[in-house]
């Protein structure tokens, strides 16, 4: 019974606990929302949100996952805000929410790739944007500024809280312990070549993981 309850300790309270991710992403959501309505208080505050939807999906990942490649600063903000702009764009350009829903999380997915901050909350932003923009009461480009205030307090949060608790954001690859006699870097790029799929983790990451298993397994 007590081995169970420091089991559930270490869940909770470890170096990645849910409780750590939890109330990171609790607060973070609670700021992010505080500092928009301040930000849009008076006519404006009624029309626009004060918080989107795909802003707790990145708050999952900056939070649980800091090291994710999906989850860098870069990923979040200018994931969120490129999918956002091109959803509002698609949903007046095709008028038709079914169609502009899903050409717009096609395009968004495209220019997140090519500009390198690929975000899966992007996707549903792109989404949610293109149903609004498309919609009986056309969104505009308004709503990009409680938007882009929700991914920059998040962003802001995410980036000292992360630090304060032992995870540097963005995410820095840690140096493995001692080099082993044979660099891994060049054959950690060649499974992934093989395998042919996108592992949701860094090449530097996996080539210090996989030194650091050789060197104690080593020792």
């Amino acid at each position: 019974m007590v081995r169970h309850i420091h089991s559930l300790r270490l869940h909770a309270l470890g170096r990645l606990g849910w409780a750590r991710g939890a109330i990171g992403a609790a607060l973070g959501i609670a700021l992010s929302g505080f500092a928009t309505w301040t930000l849009l208080s008076g006519h404006q505050a009624h029309a626009l949100p004060f918080l989107v939807a795909p802003l707790g999906a990145s708050a999952v990942l900056v939070f649980c996952v800091p090291a994710s490649p999906l989850a860098q600063p870069w990923s979040v903000i200018g994931g969120d805000l490129l999918s956002a702009a091109i959803g509002i764009s698609i949903g007046h350009l095709i008028g038709n929410p079914w169609l502009g829903g899903s050409i717009a999380v096609g395009l968004a997915i495209a220019a997140m790739s090519a500009a390198r901050c690929l975000h899966p909350p992007g996707g549903a932003c792109a989404l949610l944007c293109a149903l609004g923009a498309g919609g009986q009461v056309p969104w505009d480009a308004t709503l990009m500024i409680p938007i882009a205030a929700n991914v920059l307090v998040l962003s802001s949060f995410g980036w000292i809280y992360n630090n304060l608790t032992g995870h540097a954001w963005p995410h820095v690859a840690p140096p493995p312990p001692a080099p082993v006699p044979q660099s891994t870097r060049d054959h950690v790029i060649a499974v992934l070549e093989e395998w042919d799929e996108v592992l949701d983790v860094d090449v530097d990451d996996l080539d210090a993981f996989v030194q650091a298993v050789l060197r104690r397994r080593a020792s």
